[in-house]
């Protein structure tokens, strides 16, 4: 018998809305804990309808935070649409600025404005100092380098998608602009402060997990298999690749799987106590098939990192495992610096590449009616699948948020957390931030990750102006 039930609503610093239900027994342990997702977003629904070249502008609505990635996906797979499985060299790397640009202005975002009130003043701080402005207190120079550091990226997402949030810059076949030389050697002119800048974010997320890594070992960790996309030759590819699916041990599960096939790997489930599916391995089944994406799962499951301070820093964090793929769900945060840092070199990279000023943008192909377009976003895979018809509009729209992909393993967390530290215990605001804290470490975006099956539920009263119920229609 339930005696006690406990909401933790709403999450407090993530993207998007969504609360945490704890249900205590008589003798005031935890018998049950769960993340509900409590918003609703029906791109899949009301995309259907619209013309083919407005979907990358159009769907990255689904969220302020990390429209990029959304915009990007839904180009790439706009591209099958008109039959382009070639960029130019300049549409590409251009896409690829973006995309870095992307990177390092969301795991810098995250980390500082979002995280680091955690890390820097413990869990059981007070929350008036625990907070963003807290940090701005007592460690102003941190504050303003993770301010910068996000003003940094929003730049170059500026110079590449004509805007900071809800670009245009990608359009099926290519891209509409290039960058200029006066837009380039700005932004060389700033590129070593920021690697020194990740270099510094890096050590903190390393110094905090294994001087804490006992704590962390247990603190809603569980072994899991891990889902990214890798290169061709296994390499770290946050733009593009095939699918690579791994245990928690490191073997594979399957790789170099062509994604406009992920539906022969993936499955969906939905509960009814979640707008958020539950994505799984097909052949591996809901109960042992699900798995993490983002940041853990990448540096987990590629080979190696093409940028080589980022690589050493991953060699670095496999070396706690010996090797062996780091199931520590607070290892996220280490695994983020990582990919800050390899984001910060390939920008380097790209901005010293001719191919920026190119003049050729755009390729043609000939005409699809199915395409899907993956892409590493900062959060983890991000799938966008489409048909379209010969009327050039949408028919279909399936869209796998990086942040769906985590949510039978954010649920464990919760569960995890709420188990070892509420069980039988005061509950105070401190223990209630761990099962949050837990939450966090996935960087959720939980706006753009809510789906629904069927019909919304529908109440409606009509009442007097005494307040007296006249007539009430349900919709289930």
């Amino acid at each position: 018998m339930t005696t006690k039930k406990i909401t933790i609503e709403p999450v407090t610093r993530v993207e998007g809305h969504g609360k945490v239900t704890i249900l205590l027994d008589d003798n005031g342990d935890v018998s049950q804990a769960r993340l509900h997702i409590v918003e609703f977003r029906g791109f899949e629904r009301f995309i259907q309808g619209r013309p083919y070249w407005e979907v990358p502008v159009l769907v990255q609505r689904l969220c302020g935070i990390c429209p990029v990635s959304h915009h990007l996906a839904a180009a790439k797979a706009m591209d099958g649409i008109v039959g382009v499985d070639r960029l130019t060299p300049t549409a590409e790397k251009m896409r690829r600025l973006m995309h870095y640009g992307q990177m390092f202005q969301s795991h810098a975002l995250h980390f500082f404005h979002l995280v680091s009130p955690d890390l820097l003043f413990g869990f059981d701080a007070d929350p008036l100092e625990r907070n963003v402005i807290g940090v701005a207190r007592k460690f102003p120079d941190l504050a303003v380098q993770g301010v910068m550091m996000r003003k940094y990226g929003q730049e170059i997402i500026k110079a590449t998608a004509g805007k900071k949030i809800h670009g245009t810059g990608a359009v099926p076949g290519g891209i509409n602009k290039n960058l200029s030389i006066a837009e380039r050697d700005g932004f060389l002119r700033e590129i070593d402060q920021m690697l020194e800048w990740c270099r510094a974010s890096l050590k903190i997320a390393k110094d905090y997990t294994l001087e804490h890594l006992g704590e962390l070992a247990d603190f809603g960790s569980f072994d899991s298999n891990h889902l990214c996309l890798v290169r061709d030759d296994g390499a770290m590819d946050l733009y593009h690749g095939n699918l690579r699916a791994i245990t928690k041990d490191g073997d594979t599960i399957f790789d170099q799987v062509d994604y406009q096939g992920y539906f022969k790997y993936i499955a969906e489930e939905v509960r009814p106590w979640s707008y958020m599916k539950f994505p799984f391995i097909s052949k591996l089944g809901p109960e042992t098939g699900w798995y993490r994406v983002g940041p853990l799962a990448r540096v987990n499951a590629c080979d190696f990192i093409d940028t080589p301070e980022a690589e050493a820093a991953r060699k670095d964090f496999l070396s706690v495992t010996d090797g062996k793929p780091n199931n520590i769900t607070m290892a996220y945060h280490w695994a983020r610096m990582i990919e800050l840092l390899h984001a910060g070199e390939k920008i380097r990279d790209l901005l010293n590449d001719p191919d920026l000023q190119g003049t050729d943008l755009m390729a043609k192909g000939e005409r699809r009616g199915e395409s899907v377009g993956l892409i590493e976003a900062p959060r983890g895979t991000l799938f966008h699948h489409y048909k379209v018809d010969e009327n050039d509009q949408v028919t279909m729209a399936n869209l796998i948020v990086s942040t769906t992909h985590n949510n039978t393993p954010m649920n464990l967390a919760v569960e995890g957390v709420a188990r070892k530290y509420l069980s039988g215990a005061e509950i105070t605001e401190g223990l209630l931030n761990r099962v949050e804290v837990a939450i966090r470490a996935y960087d959720p975006c939980l706006s753009c990750a809510t789906h629904a099956m069927g019909q919304m539920p529908l109440i409606v009263e009509l009442e007097d102006a005494a307040g007296n119920t006249l007539d009430r229609r349900v919709r289930d």
